[in-house]
């Protein structure tokens, strides 16, 4: 198996979108592994629906409280859109 590198991108599908007054809350599903990631600060302007299609980036970290893996959601221009710690 390759390393991941940080320009790797992985497809991922929105499974459900939570609207608050500035942000969504938004839970996608890797399609190969079909593992989630829920991402709680994306721009609240952004058009997401359920089954849309985004991409996936990681990048190994140093670990913090237990986290190895910065994980960026991207949108299908390679425009990040919200990060989380797993």
């Amino acid at each position: 198996m390759s390393e991941i590198r940080e320009v790797d991108r992985f497809e991922c599908s929105v499974i459900s979108v939570i609207k608050n007054l500035a942000w969504k809350g938004v839970t996608v599903e890797e399609k190969g592994t079909q593992g989630r990631v829920y991402f709680g600060r994306v721009n609240g302007d952004i058009e997401i629906n359920p089954g849309d299609t985004f991409y996936l980036g990681i990048r190994p970290i140093y670990e913090i409280e237990d986290k190895t893996m910065r994980v960026t959601l991207y949108n299908s221009e390679d425009k990040p859109l919200d990060w989380t710690l797993v």
